[in-house]
């Protein structure tokens, strides 16, 4: 039987570079891409194709569908794992800002699933795996527009599980808690950056901490990035997948509080966790 054959994007780092990894380790031919070519030379090593990929360029994303296509008459699996987080009030956010943020975690994402799925549609098979968070469940403050992108992806995979089933294509949703990666640190720099001193200060210096404690191994949210691409793996192998999957230190426990919670008592219980965590 044919390798089964994978691009992951945002593979430069964390849960991109593990998955990549992973889904070599399992068989799959991989094509790993992210705009810094250079971290993902440790790729190489094992067997995994290095591609630059720009998900808000149309010709970025064009060409490394066609080079894959080409090279194996097909994609089986798209990781859409791009993405970053911006944080900020929405007052002190400026617009091209949250422009950006959709761009990348959102546009890159749809454009990236609709290049693949002629593919997919004409071999009646294949799966599109879309990382979003538990923040696509959850919100803090201070983070409107990386949790509207996250909630956009939520509801945009699952109107696409629904309209690609006939074709016999499957969605899946991961939704990871924190990781020991870089994200949690840079994303709190960038909103200490945009509100750490203006009138929403007290509450960014609180939301910072917080977001720097996924960040580095020991910490309570803290999950290892190559737990989530176990995860991925399994969503991506299994016969009939299920249509997300939680996962991480604390990500059940948080999404079962978040449904059977009202808003407000969320509000607190949620808020009081954060100031803790900053404390």
């Amino acid at each position: 039987m044919a390798s089964r054959t994978a691009i992951v994007t945002g593979a430069s780092t964390g849960i991109g570079f593990e998955t990549a990894i992973a889904l070599s380790a399992a068989g799959f031919t991989v094509y790993a891409g992210a705009r810094r070519v250079d971290k993902m030379e440790p790729l190489k090593q094992h067997g995994i194709t290095v591609l630059s990929l720009d998900v808000t360029s149309e010709e970025s994303m064009a060409s490394a569908v066609r080079l894959v296509e080409a090279a194996h008459g097909r994609i089986d699996l798209l990781v859409n794992n791009a993405g970053y987080g911006s944080y900020g009030s929405l007052e002190e956010v400026p617009l091209a800002e949250g422009r950006r943020q959709f761009d990348v975690n959102v546009m890159g994402l749809a454009r990236m699933t609709q290049l693949v799925i002629p593919g997919m549609r004409v071999a009646r098979s294949g799966r599109i795996v879309n990382v979003t968070s538990i923040g696509g469940k959850i919100y803090e403050p201070l983070g409107a527009w990386y949790h509207g992108t996250k909630f956009a992806v939520e509801g945009m995979s699952d109107s696409l599980r629904l309209e690609l089933k006939p074709h016999g294509i499957d969605v899946v949703v991961i939704e990871p808690s924190g990781t020991n990666t870089e994200w949690g640190t840079i994303a709190g720099e960038g909103l200490l950056a945009t509100s750490g001193g203006g009138p929403y200060q007290q509450q960014a210096h609180i939301v910072a901490a917080a977001l720097a404690s996924t960040s580095g191994t020991g910490h309570v949210l803290s999950t290892p990035a190559r737990v989530v691409a176990g995860t991925i793996v399994r969503a991506a192998t299994a016969k009939r997948p299920r249509t997300r999957y939680p996962v991480g230190r604390g990500a059940w426990s948080v999404l079962a509080m978040r449904k059977v919670l009202p808003d407000r008592a969320f509000d607190a219980v949620f808020w009081n966790f954060y100031r803790r965590l900053s404390g």
